[in-house]
């Protein structure tokens, strides 16, 4: 995408542009001073990882919904549902899906279970350093996909809107943003990265539900009137209101998507920096609350994004959209854009400015939670895993510093990729979190006789089962759209790993287990009956160092 086509498709005057740029500035000032004032003013581990729990329900829900809501969701999904109609909107409907996949599920068990980090809820009933090390390395391969994702996003964006041409100034953004979210990480703590989200998510549905309000009325407020349109504007007639337009009819196309659905369910729920936000909440019962607010303000997202992505393609027709990003990512930029009309006043160019900023104040946020999740569990279970009492003055200087050994590898890859087609690596986050943590957090929170071995088998033998099959996917080669379009090296006939990986992850994980011996097996039995009624339902509550 060029400055000028990111100029001419939002139509805004350079000094519509230049209320663009200050509303970027500012937001990132005034966060950074959040951060600064309310980052742990003492050598206190609970309030940096946690934040002491102070959040009330409320404020934990947005903040958890904040975290899950990222860029990637908001630019991707919303350009998958003004291109392919149908199929994007159960996308997003699996979005919300696994949110309360985590909350009735996972969520309860996870909070009783961990401290501060995956490792933390993986090892108090399986300890190890080998099982710490491994969870933190997974933690980081599961999330770095990301943050260079939301990352090179950021350059993006900037100069969609900002008219910026020339790789080196979009180089520049990504460089200047990736050291303030490092920043955030390192200064704010939990409780500093909770309140940009909550400021995030705020922003971002504020907006993002007057916008689609805006979209409605265009249409008379008739839903249908408007789905209508967009079916005619699409290029694909009534098939666009039907499944099958992103992955075709075929049996085989149909399996990919049920297999593509599952991942973003699977995964989306157990990704590292998402789950770490039940460790803020100071009960079993805060975390329910927090949780109903979190997936209440997801599902109303959905219904925001589903509307302007529709309104988006009824407005400026499929073509102009792919023009614009053959991946949709402007869409949701371009349906804000179109819901005013040729003529845009003062009142809508400050609406637009609101919209623009939630999204560069989405980017901010996701990779800020991201790379405290990754600096909190190499600090934790890595480094101060080590020694049997590490002095909580020097593990916080590590997480900050760990912040730092995170977040400068991740800026310059982000530089790199930018380039390419961003979609496999959402998805290798995705089949990640699915294959490896899915399977590692289901077997170790609820099968008596798991293992360390088994849990071991888990999270290397799914990690390792993506990796091998990504690179033969066809997000990576062999069709227009993917990584390196103009090669062919694809041999796995699907778009996701998680057909083959998913059940690897479960079956590894049994595997292990039953080759650990069935008096290794009992030993665990034993062990997690004794622990199973804290575990399941916060009987007990420990304030010690985890093992």
């Amino acid at each position: 995408m060029t400055g000028a086509a990111g100029s001419g498709f939002t139509g805004f005057s350079a000094s519509a542009q230049t209320m663009s740029l200050v509303a970027f500035s500012t937001a990132a000032a005034v966060t950074l001073l959040l951060c600064v004032m309310t980052g742990p003013d003492r050598d206190d581990l609970d309030e940096f990882y946690t934040g002491y729990g102070s959040l009330s329900p409320l404020r934990n829900g947005l903040a958890i919904a904040g975290d899950y809501i990222s860029a990637a969701t908001v630019l991707g999904t919303g350009g998958v549902i003004a291109l392919c109609g149908y199929d994007g909107v159960v996308l997003a409907l699996s979005t919300a899906l696994s949110l309360m996949l985590l909350m009735f599920l996972l969520a309860e068990p996870l909070r009783n279970a961990g401290r501060f980090t995956m490792g933390d809820a993986l090892a108090r009933r399986l300890p190890g350093r080998c099982v710490r090390i491994t969870a933190c390395a997974v933690t980081i391969a599961s999330l770095l996909p990301l943050m260079l994702v939301q990352l090179a996003g950021t350059g993006q964006l900037m100069a969609f809107v900002l008219g910026f041409t020339g790789e080196s100034l979009k180089t520049g953004c990504v460089v200047g943003l990736g050291i303030l979210m490092i920043a955030y990480a390192a200064i704010g703590g939990m409780k500093g990265t909770a309140l940009i989200q909550i400021l995030k998510i705020v922003l971002l549905m504020g907006s993002g539900a007057v916008v689609a309000a805006l979209v409605l009325r265009r249409f008379d407020w008739d839903p249908g009137a408007l789905f209508t349109a967009a079916a005619g504007q699409s290029g694909a007639g009534p098939a666009f209101l039907r499944s099958g337009l992103q992955f075709g009819t075929a049996p085989a196309a149909r399996v990919d998507m049920i297999a593509s659905e599952l991942t973003v369910v699977l995964g989306g729920a157990c990704l590292p920096h998402i789950t770490m936000r039940m460790y803020t909440a100071s009960s079993a019962r805060q975390v329910r609350r927090s949780m109903s607010w979190a997936v209440s303000l997801v599902a109303l997202f959905v219904l925001v994004i589903t509307v302007v992505g529709f309104g988006a393609t009824a407005l400026l027709g499929r073509t102009a959209i792919a023009a614009a990003d053959p991946q949709g990512n402007t869409a949701y930029l371009l349906g804000s854009r179109a819901v005013f009309g040729t003529e845009v006043t003062t009142a809508e160019t400050f609406l637009f400015t609101l919209v623009t900023t939630a999204l560069f104040l989405t980017l901010l946020a996701s990779v800020a939670g991201m790379i405290l999740a990754c600096a909190n569990s190499l600090a934790h279970d890595v480094f101060a895993a080590r020694v049997q009492e590490m002095p909580a003055r020097r593990e916080m200087t590590l997480a900050r510093v760990s912040a730092l050994a995170i977040g400068v590898p991740t800026i310059l890859l982000a530089t790199l990729v930018q380039r390419h087609s961003l979609q496999p690596l959402v998805t290798l986050s995705f089949c990640l979190g699915a294959s490896a943590l899915a399977p590692a957090l289901v077997y170790g929170l609820f099968w008596r006789r798991y293992t360390r071995s088994g849990l071991l088998a888990t999270l290397i033998g799914g990690s390792l089962t993506v990796l091998l099959l990504m690179p033969g996917t066809k997000l990576v080669s062999g069709s227009p759209v993917s990584a390196f379009p103009h090669a062919d090296f694809a041999w796995f006939p699907f778009t996701t790993t998680g057909i083959v990986s998913i059940p690897a992850g479960f079956l590894f994980g049994w595997l292990g287990t039953v080759l650990s011996g069935r008096a290794k097996a009992e030993q665990q039995r034993r062990q997690y009956e004794a622990v199973e009624g804290w575990i399941l339902a916060g009987a007990v509550r420990t304030t010690g160092k985890g093992n």
